[in-house]
């Protein structure tokens, strides 16, 4: 078998990996927020920009590794993808600090949202003054670790993931 098949089958593996990896980590937080009810404070929905910017990368290292473009394409993608998980990862690391009060949070985090008004006459008015939950606090801890905490994990493990397909596309 050749060293570019070889690559190109590498470079595919990982990028697959990488994207439905990320996947399953945004679409779970999405999960705890329609499903299970968990309002996002705005570090929460900070830490899902990495995702969402870094699915498509990782779709995309994908693609040209299946269509067996220069392997360059393939592991330039993958180490975007890579970099936004350590951004992703250093979001969590600064929101769980903020929630075991090692720092302080921002300010857009300062405040806890009530529910919702049932008066329709009052709904824009309270959709535009009411805030999410306060980022200090964790709403829900598995194993004693939060879900920021959570985020910082698969974010180690799927930059791993991505800096490894960089080296066997190669």
């Amino acid at each position: 078998m050749s060293q570019t098949l070889t690559s190109s089958r590498a470079g595919l593996g990982y990028s697959a990996l990488l994207a439905i990896g990320m996947i399953i980590v945004v679409g779970s937080a999405l999960g705890f927020q329609y499903i299970g009810h968990y309002i996002p404070c705005a570090l929460c929905l900070e830490q899902r920009q990495p995702y969402y910017y870094g699915i498509p990368v990782a779709i995309v290292a994908a693609l040209t590794a299946a269509a067996r473009l220069p392997s360059w394409i393939t592991r330039t993608l993958l180490a975007i993808a890579g970099l936004l998980m350590v951004v992703g990862g250093g979001i969590g690391v600064y929101h769980a600090g903020v929630e075991w009060h090692f720092w302080a949070g921002p300010t857009t985090c300062s405040t806890s949202a009530g529910s919702l008004t049932q008066n329709a006459g009052d709904l824009l008015n309270e959709l535009s003054t009411v805030k999410g939950p306060s980022c200090t606090e964790a709403a829900l801890r598995v194993l004693g670790i939060s879900m920021a905490g959570w985020n910082v994990v698969a974010s180690v493990i799927l930059a791993a993931i991505a800096f490894v397909g960089v080296k066997k596309a190669g």
